[in-house]
């Protein structure tokens, strides 16, 4: 068997493959999805709140670059300073790309039951809680 590091690093790599195909369709990327995310049930929420939420995804650079992928393509705006919020046309598009994104869900968890998913999202969040705590 191989260890979970490799597969933690396959599954990455997979997952970040599919999600790159499915949504460069729609002009975005992995992280830039994910910022959308945070953005999506807020009209106001500071940028410092999407470093936060995704900084174990990506570098800041790279945060930073997403933010500004998502305003560039007028997927979302900036009420005021330092904040985003989706703009209609962004939320209008969103709901295009969540249909595809469900299809890759689907696809991810063939042959998964909810209750193998809990599990395996169970240990890793406590693998990395260990190792956190622990850290050097």
């Amino acid at each position: 068997m191989k260890p979970i590091g490799y597969w933690l690093n396959r599954t990455d790599h997979a997952i970040t493959h599919y999600m790159q195909n499915t949504l460069g369709e729609f002009g975005l990327t992995r992280l830039a999805w994910q910022v959308l995310n945070v953005v999506r049930d807020g009209s106001d929420v500071p940028d410092t709140e999407v470093h936060s939420v995704l900084f174990a995804n990506a570098p800041e650079a790279d945060r930073t670059a997403a933010i500004a992928l998502v305003l560039a393509d007028g997927w979302a705006q900036r009420p005021s300073p330092d904040h985003l919020a989706l703009t209609d046309d962004g939320l209008d598009r969103l709901v295009k790309v969540a249909a595809q994104v469900n299809t890759f869900r689907e696809v991810s968890m063939t042959g998964i039951s909810d209750d193998e998913y809990r599990t395996a999202v169970s240990v890793l969040e406590r693998m990395t809680q260990n190792l956190e705590s622990n850290a050097k």
